[in-house]
C-alpha cells in the first residue's frame, strides 16, 4: 500500500499530466476551423480537463493541510506548496488563455484584425495581469460589436431606400403597362375605323364605275 507521501507525489504527477494535455490540446486548436461540431468537441474536451485539474488540485491542497502518517518537514511542505501553487498559476493562465482564444474566434467572424497568440499574451502575467488582459480583450470585442451593429443598422437603411426604390419602379411599371393598354385600345379603334372606311371608299369605286 502507497504511504500518504507517495499518493500525494502521484496525485501531483497526475496533475502535472493534466496540465500537459491542456496545454497541447489549446495549442491544437489552432488548427480546428473557427466553429462547426469538431471545434465545439475539442473546446468541450479542453474544458472538461481544466476542471478535473482544478479537481486535482484541490486534492492536493487537501492532503496537505490533513496530512497523514510521518509529518512532512517544513521545507518539505513549503516545496509543495510552491509546487501547488505554480501549477494552479499554469492552470489559470491555460484557462484564460483557452477562454480568450474563444473570443480570438469571435473577432475572425466579426472581420476584425486577427490578434497575437493568445499563449504568448500571457506569458509572464500574474493572475491580476490575465484578469486584466481578458478584460482588455472583452472591451476590444464590445467595441467589435457595436460596429457591426452600426453596419446592421446602416445595411437595414440601404435595403428599406432598395425596397422604396423597387417599389416606385414597380408603380412606373404598372402605369405603363396601363398606358400601352390604353394605346392598343386607341390603335385597335383606329385600324377598325379605317376598315370602315376603307369599304366605304371601295364601295363608292365600285358604284362609280357602274
Amino acid at each position: 500500500m502507497a504511504s500518504p507521501s507517495d499518493t500525494w507525489i502521484k496525485e501531483y504527477n497526475e496533475a502535472i499530466k493534466i496540465a500537459d494535455d491542456i496545454n497541447g490540446m489549446i495549442s491544437g486548436k489552432g488548427s480546428l476551423p473557427s466553429s462547426g461540431p469538431e471545434t465545439q468537441r475539442h473546446a468541450s474536451a479542453i474544458r472538461r480537463k481544466i476542471t478535473i485539474l482544478g479537481t486535482r488540485l484541490n486534492g492536493l491542497q487537501s492532503l496537505m493541510s490533513k496530512p497523514t502518517g510521518k509529518p512532512l518537514t517544513d521545507k518539505e511542505m513549503n516545496r509543495r506548496k510552491d509546487m501547488v501553487t505554480n501549477l494552479r498559476s499554469k492552470s489559470n493562465q491555460m484557462a484564460s488563455a483557452f477562454n480568450m482564444s474563444n473570443l480570438a474566434n469571435r473577432d475572425s467572424l466579426l472581420g476584425t484584425e486577427t490578434k497575437p497568440d493568445t499563449m504568448s499574451r500571457t506569458i509572464g502575467l500574474d493572475n491580476s495581469g490575465l484578469i486584466g488582459l481578458q478584460r482588455q480583450i472583452m472591451k476590444e470585442q464590445d467595441e467589435g460589436l457595436e460596429k457591426l451593429e452600426e453596419t446592421l443598422v446602416s445595411t437595414k437603411h440601404i435595403a428599406l431606400a432598395v425596397s422604396e426604390e423597387l417599389d416606385l419602379h414597380t408603380t412606373l411599371i404598372d402605369d405603363l403597362g396601363q398606358h400601352v393598354d390604353v394605346t392598343d385600345s386607341h390603335l385597335q379603334r383606329v385600324l377598325k375605323n379605317m376598315g370602315i372606311m376603307n369599304k366605304h371608299i371601295n364601295g363608292g369605286w365600285s358604284c362609280g364605275s357602274d
